[in-house]
């Protein structure tokens, strides 16, 4: 994918799927609380774990290491689903990890823009600069300095185990929404199976269900809906699309899509269900379907956009560079550090990062051929620039998100309406 047309997808902003904020959190250890070292030949690196096998970072990390003889790296592992809530206290109390992961924008709790401008990051150099999707230097950058190194691009939608899907009878993904509710009919009346299984007690997965589907029906219409927002022309209240996202997740509820208990479920229902094929599909980051592969060898997992209200409408998705690295502006090692992340920039290794990620490479995406991998189902959404990123990233603050989040479980218990859902987005908004 070329700067020119990554710059397509960026009309929204970027997602970093979070991924604190939408990533599947299958296991995780907590490594030693971060701090910064005095060691000039050696520093910190604390991120999210997703999986119980080897993290991406710690991947790269180790083979900085070994082609760096004298340098040590501190490897601190947090669950994804208590990263953002860490990594602020961390840096209130001043002993944050020298390198973190970052989120671009400012719709995560640790977001690049919200880190920078409350003076917790160091601005980095030309390497990281470079790696910046065009149009998008407002999420990595104040005042033309660089706050966030860019990883890779990750395809932001549903994970689906086809070898259970297929053992099930659902021989090919739904195309309309139609075909996404006789399939979960399908499913359910076979006994003891669900079409989707959602972590529904967990903000990230909740947030990350409703994104998926609003991708459809609301940026497909308007791809700068984020800007007209910011700009006081709309609101999430008075957009149909928006209504249309959240109805059909009520809709999927009453069709049986989700596993049962959904509503107070964890991320290890996610874990659970779509490694044992009791569950077909997830709402996540499509590095997850490397990581279930390895986890449940004999399924095949591949990358799929949830799909559009009717067959008429064009197939649309999320994808944009989520993941990024920031230096902490405390560091007492902030040379050894730098040389890492310059390092990390270099093709070789953003290639070994996307391959470790299961992801796709943050430079050389239009050189790629995915016929034959798991993002073979997305490709022509790639191909077609049919993609915006992660909504969230080009929201005010967090609590936006936390309010889509929340609400969309309370839809699920019947506590609350869509409407009601919307209105506590545009406070949290206005905030």
């Amino acid at each position: 994918m070329t700067q020119h047309r990554r710059s397509h997808a960026q009309r929204i902003g970027l997602f970093a799927a979070p991924l604190a904020i939408g990533a599947l959190v299958l296991s995780g250890c907590s490594g030693n609380s971060g701090s910064s070292t005095s060691d000039s030949q050696s520093f910190s690196l604390s991120y999210a774990v997703s999986t119980g096998v080897e993290s991406p970072f710690e991947t790269l990390a180790k083979a900085y290491m070994a082609a760096t003889p004298g340098v040590t790296i501190t490897l601190n592992a947090v669950p994804n689903d208590s990263f953002s809530q860490t990594t602020s206290t961390q840096f209130q109390a001043g002993n944050g990890s020298d390198v973190i992961e970052s989120q671009p924008g400012s719709g995560a709790g640790q977001g690049i823009i919200t880190l920078a401008k409350a003076g917790f990051l160091e601005p980095l150099d030309d390497s990281a600069t470079a790696l910046i999707p065009s149009g998008n230097e407002n999420l990595f950058q104040i005042d033309g300095k660089t706050y966030g190194q860019a990883l890779s691009i990750s395809f932001v939608g549903n994970i689906l185990n086809q070898t259970a899907a297929t053992a099930a009878g659902i021989t090919s993904f739904p195309t309309d929404f139609d075909g996404v509710l006789a399939d979960c009919k399908t499913v359910a009346a076979s006994g003891g199976k669900s079409m989707f299984v959602l972590a529904g007690a967990a903000g990230p997965n909740t947030g990350a269900l409703a994104s998926s589907i609003a991708a459809t029906r609301v940026y497909a219409e308007d791809p700068k809906w984020n800007d007209e927002r910011t700009a006081g022309t709309t609101t999430f209240a008075g957009t149909q699309g928006w209504k249309d996202s959240l109805q059909a997740i009520v809709d999927m509820k009453d069709a049986g899509c989700f596993q049962g208990g959904a509503e107070g479920a964890g991320f290890d229902a996610i874990t659970n269900g779509i490694t044992t094929g009791t569950s077909l599909t997830m709402f996540g980051p499509s590095g997850a379907a490397a990581d279930l592969a390895r986890a449940a060898a004999g399924n095949t997992y591949v990358v799929e956009a949830f799909p559009p209200a009717t067959s008429s409408d064009k197939a649309f998705g999320l994808a944009s560079a989520n993941y990024s690295l920031s230096l902490n502006a405390a560091s007492k090692s902030k040379d050894a550090a730098k040389k890492f992340l310059e390092w990390m920039a270099q093709p070789a290794q953003s290639k070994q990062f996307a391959d470790a990620q299961g992801s796709l490479p943050v430079t050389g995406l239009d050189d790629l051929d995915l016929t034959g991998t798991n993002y073979e189902p997305v490709a022509d959404i790639f191909k077609n620039d049919a993609y915006v990123a992660f909504p969230n990233t080009g929201w005010p603050n967090s609590s936006v998100y936390d309010a889509l989040g929340t609400g969309v479980q309370g839809l699920l218990t019947g506590q609350t309406t869509v409407d009601g859902v919307l209105a506590s987005m545009d406070t949290a908004w206005d905030q």
